[in-house]
């Protein structure tokens, strides 16, 4: 049983143990860097650190063979890239475990209840180099393999080691549990998507055509992120495997990029609409406004949250892209560009193009980073709701910050969009 009290208690005191001050410019690097570049000089971030030694998985393996139904799941590390570990994810049971590796169907579900499911997953680790594609073997492509399945897949792996409990975290992936070095792996009874295959033959197609042509074709995001990171999409000679974590970004940003350009050439929303949804302890508003395309992320970690654990306020970050679009990577991450896919879905489905800001507050019951998945379907969800209308920006407001706790002024401080309605003129008040 997970209790995320007594694993907030242990980190403070972990910190305060190694005399960690946390002030509210370190929380604001915490914010940054989010235990993915070491910003603080360290070699192991300790919020990560301890919260790996905190969560412990249901299961024990006690074999170096392991038989269980992969989602089908894959992951592609970054450590030592250009040479990246690789290989399949699954749990030590069979039947159908298609909810574990599958974010799209975790809508609804508990912190406590995602985090089970991905404690159960063995990950499977070999080394091979980025552009080990071009030349394959034999387990290359069985995890290519694997990639184009469009259900679980039975399956056994035999490891080096008897796989042992090493809890991975990131602000972009879900997390699992177990790991050791692969030494085997056979499958048995893939039933492929001929989407994904269709794709894979095709060694003329870019990859960021395929991921358009996939996605249109209604495969499912993860799925499409799983068969780009092994290495599965673009012209032949050009594919390289693809660390999973960039890999969810790159796919959600090509796809929104795409739609983006798209809902550019219809008419402006008619009037200011509100949607709220709130899900694992995070509030998601978004305010529609009538011009034309811009679009606004910002979170706010509240003090006690994994990335502001010793803050006295809330942490703020945000980013901003005009209708030209940007130039450089979001400095708050993949959950930008997961949004900004949410966002753009809507106004296609609309047929309309929108000024949109999207507000995020995470709150102390949001225990662990568990992928930026959760900030794509928690949009996209709140998104399906039927929004507040107004005829005039004041009014929509007035209205979210009823449901807002972070301030007005720290949220103006923070925002183009929000500077911009209340400080610039426009050439239509002349």
């Amino acid at each position: 049983m997970i209790e995320h009290h007594w694993i907030q208690n242990e980190l403070m005191n972990d910190l305060l143990l190694h005399n960690i001050k946390l002030t509210g410019e370190l929380s604001q690097l915490c914010l940054i860097c989010k235990g993915g570049n070491m910003l603080c000089g360290r070699l192991i971030c300790p919020i990560l650190f301890k919260a790996k030694l905190m969560i412990k998985s249901p299961f024990l393996i006690l074999s170096e063979r392991v038989e269980g139904s992969t989602p089908p799941g894959t992951f592609v590390g970054r450590i030592s890239y250009p040479k990246v570990c690789i290989g399949p994810v699954l749990p030590p049971y069979l039947g159908n475990t298609e909810i574990l590796d599958t974010p799209e169907l975790w809508a609804g579900r508990s912190i406590k209840e995602i985090i089970e499911y991905r404690l159960s997953l063995i990950r499977g680790k070999t080394t091979m180099h980025i552009e080990d594609t071009l030349k394959g073997n034999r387990l290359l492509d069985s995890i290519q393999e694997l990639s184009m399945s469009i259900s679980p897949v039975d399956s056994e792996a035999v490891f080096n080691k008897r796989p042992v409990s090493m809890l991975y975290l990131s602000e972009e992936t879900p997390p699992f549990g177990f790991s050791s070095q692969l030494k085997s792996f056979k499958t048995s009874n893939i039933s492929v998507d001929r989407r994904i295959e269709k794709a894979y033959y095709d060694k003329d197609l870019k990859a960021s055509e395929a991921i358009v042509q996939l996605y249109k074709q209604g495969v499912i995001i993860s799925r499409i992120q799983r068969a780009f990171s092994v290495g599965m999409l673009g012209i032949g000679n050009r594919r390289r495997l693809v660390p999973t974590r960039w890999s969810i970004t790159a796919v959600d940003d090509i796809i929104s990029f795409w739609l983006v350009e798209e809902i550019k050439q219809y008419d402006s929303l008619d009037d200011y609409e509100v949607y709220i949804f709130r899900n694992l302890d995070n509030l998601f508003l978004a305010i529609f406004m009538p011009e034309k395309w811009c679009f606004e992320w910002i979170e706010a970690w509240f003090p006690g949250t994994m990335w502001n654990f010793g803050g006295k306020n809330p942490a703020i970050m945000g980013d901003y892209e005009s209708y030209v679009g940007r130039t450089s990577y979001a400095k708050v991450g993949g959950c930008y560009y997961s949004a900004r896919l949410a966002v753009a879905e809507k106004l296609k489905k609309m047929k309309k193009q929108a000024k949109v800001l999207v507000l995020r507050e995470i709150y102390p019951g949001y225990i662990l980073p568990i992928g930026v998945w959760n900030v794509r379907e928690s949009v996209r969800n709140a998104l399906k709701n039927k929004p507040k209308r107004f005829d005039d920006f004041q009014s929509a407001l007035n209205f979210a910050f009823k449901f807002l706790t972070v301030p007005f002024d720290r949220w103006i401080e923070n925002s183009v969009i929000l500077k911009e309605a209340f400080f610039q003129r426009k050439i239509t008040d002349f």
